[in-house]
This record gives C-alpha cells, structure tokens and sequence, in this order.
C-alpha cells in the first residue's frame, strides 16, 4: 500500500501564501499522478490541481494563476504553493494519488492522505 502525509496548513490572512506538502512512502511502483483536492464544510471534495509523471498540469478554474503545483518523481512528493488566498479557498485539502504499488495491473490504487485544514479569514 501507499502511505500520503500531508504537511503545511494552517492559518492564514485573505491575500497571503500558504504552502502545501505532500511525502508518499510505502510499496510504490509507480505513482502515475499526484495531486490535491479539498472539501469545504458541507461540499463535496473537488479537484484543485493535480500533476503526471510526465509533467502535465490541470488546475480548477479557481484557482487558476494563483495556486501552482510541482512534483519531485525521485522521491514521490508533490507541494501547492497558494497565493492570493481568498476566504473561499478554506477548506480540508486532502492530498491525492493513483499509480501501482507493484508491476502489475492488480495493483492498481487511488490512494488519499489524510487531510490539512487550511483557513483563510476575510
């Protein structure tokens, strides 16, 4: 199985800058892609952004221009630099990924940390 722990929420003023990190460990193979999502209180969780191993990006309209994703391959991290945070940006962001923790097909997961809360107030 693959292990996501999160690091680097918190609590932060409308219009600053938080950071996001993201370690994977355990029995991977291969993480195909990376990425976070978040929950505020009483919505459903959504896609804020998520990378490849190839290096492509896609990014909630939201968030667009404002939050950035990377991705270490050789160590299985991803991290969200959020800037220009906004009050609606609060939410529990959880840290995701899907890939193989062994070569074969069977071994398939979507695998989920277990979430930072990040509070953004006006």
């Amino acid at each position: 199985q693959v292990q996501l722990v999160e690091s680097g929420g918190g609590l932060v003023q409308a219009g600053g800058s938080l950071s996001l990190y993201c370690a994977a460990s355990g029995s991977i193979f291969t993480l195909n892609a990376m990425g976070w999502y978040r929950q505020a209180p009483g919505k459903q969780r959504e896609l804020v952004a998520r990378t490849t191993s190839g290096g492509s990006t896609d990014y909630a309209d939201s968030v667009k221009d404002r939050f950035f994703i990377s991705r270490d391959n050789a160590i299985h991290t991803v991290s969200l630099q959020m800037n220009s945070l906004k009050p609606e940006d609060t939410a529990v962001y959880y840290c995701n990924a899907i890939g193989y923790s062994c070569p074969a097909s069977g071994c398939l997961g979507e695998f989920w940390g277990q979430g930072t809360q990040v509070t953004v107030s006006s």
